[in-house]
């Protein structure tokens, strides 16, 4: 089973390096506007200036109707093209660029969210010792499940670096 996956391993990553790189999103539009315009050109006897402005207007979904394809072989590639751009290139170029557009200045930062865990735990303890003292017994916590991987531990001594206000909104 594990090997019937690998493929689709490969092109999940492959899409979500395709996906992150604006220049390669970029590029790949580009490319396949060109590769397109020159087949289209070949295979329906247009010029290049003509095969590139239908491989733009179809890709687009504009579809102005003043140069369509009249052969199998180019209502194939328009269909590709079309179906690769629509379903692949612009929403990704897309959620790329809201990603961009959409940031929430308010967010907690990694450093900051670790330095809060860091001073839960200090003030857990001071409330352990202070209970103890005066022989109060503190209620059990809940069983937590452990935490595995990068950010899972808060950082060991140091200065905290944590001024305690937040960044100002413009």
């Amino acid at each position: 089973m594990e090997l019937l996956l690998l493929p689709f391993r490969w092109i999940y990553r492959a899409l979500v390096w395709f996906a992150n790189s604006p220049r390669t999103l970029i590029t790949s539009y580009l490319l396949m506007i060109v590769v397109a315009g020159v087949i289209y050109g070949e295979v329906e006897e247009r010029s290049p200036a003509d095969a590139v402005w239908w491989a733009v207007v179809t890709a687009s979904t504009v579809g102005y109707g003043d140069i369509s394809p009249t052969t199998w072989a180019g209502r194939t590639l328009a269909a590709l093209l079309i179906s690769t751009m629509v379903l692949l290139v612009i929403p990704l170029i897309t959620a790329h660029f809201a990603s961009r557009l959409i940031v929430d200045d308010n967010a907690f930062e990694h450093e900051e969210q670790e330095q809060l865990k860091a001073d839960v735990r200090r003030m857990r303890a001071l409330l352990e010792e202070l209970a103890a003292r005066r022989g109060i017994n503190l209620p059990p916590l809940p069983p937590t499940q452990p935490v595995n991987g990068a950010g899972s531990e808060a950082p060991r001594g140091g200065p905290s670096g944590r001024s305690g206000t937040r960044r100002q909104r413009w």
